[in-house]
């Protein structure tokens, strides 16, 4: 799936939900950062009964900092939709910033 999503953004396909710019804005994360995090990270957790489409967690870094992104793809049209982007914490993931605590 990973492949994919890397498809879509490399060819633009991306809609971005106004949720994930909005907390974004709040948290300074550049569209750029997304971005890279799409194009060189790795699918942590899936969410197959999300809706309307499949949604995924991906834990990626750009420059010195490791970011989340919340990602939906319609296979169909090869469209991502940003969901969320996020700083993990150490209080809500392991030192490694991709396995979630219990």
């Amino acid at each position: 799936m990973i492949d994919k999503i890397k498809s879509a953004v490399i060819n633009g396909n991306i809609e971005w939900q106004k949720h994930a710019l909005e907390r974004m804005l709040e948290r300074g994360i550049a569209t750029n950062s997304v971005k890279e995090v799409l194009l060189t990270g790795d699918i942590i957790e899936t969410y197959p009964t999300d809706k309307p489409y499949s949604s995924y967690l991906i834990a990626g870094i750009d420059g010195l900092e490791v970011f989340h992104v919340v990602v939906a793809l319609d296979e169909k049209s090869e469209i991502c939709y940003i969901i969320t982007a996020y700083r993990p914490d150490l209080k809500h993931f392991k030192s490694d910033l991709k396995t979630r605590r219990t």
